[in-house]
């Protein structure tokens, strides 16, 4: 999952592997046809091992994933802090919302996930987040 927060705009892609490879499409998509006029996006992130600058070039040539990090900057939240990020209040909204019941194969899930993501873009929810550094305990 990927979110704009101040816009209310989410994007859920259900994807059969979690694998690094995974993660380099995404990123490509979000620059190349989500923000393709954009020349630099923002991606804060959790330190899962696959959500690293390596993984553009376990998919792609050099050249490519270059010039694909070149519009990134990167900044990940403290390595036990994953309520810090954005993108765990989006989930859990996905998951009281949307998986409440069982799901029985990865298809429905999708065109689940797909409905969901259209809504909640649609009615522009935005997360109201507030926190500080201030109240982080370091």
């Amino acid at each position: 999952m990927m979110t704009e927060p101040l816009s209310g705009w989410r994007k859920v892609d259900v994807r059969d592997t979690r694998t690094a490879v995974d993660l380099a499409w995404e990123i490509k998509q979000l620059l190349d046809v989500d923000y393709p006029d954009a020349k630099k996006v923002v991606l804060v992130s959790d330190n899962l091992n696959t959500h690293v600058p390596a993984s553009l070039y376990k998919a792609f040539e050099p050249a490519e994933a270059r010039r694909l990090l070149e519009r990134l900057e990167i900044h990940y939240t403290p390595k036990h802090g994953s309520w810090l990020n954005i993108a765990e209040i989006e989930l859990s909204v996905f998951t009281k919302q949307c998986l409440g019941r069982r799901i029985s194969n990865i298809e429905t899930l999708r065109s689940e996930a797909k409905a969901w993501q259209n809504h909640r873009n649609a009615a522009q929810s935005g997360v109201n987040w507030h926190f500080t550094t201030d109240d982080a305990r370091t």
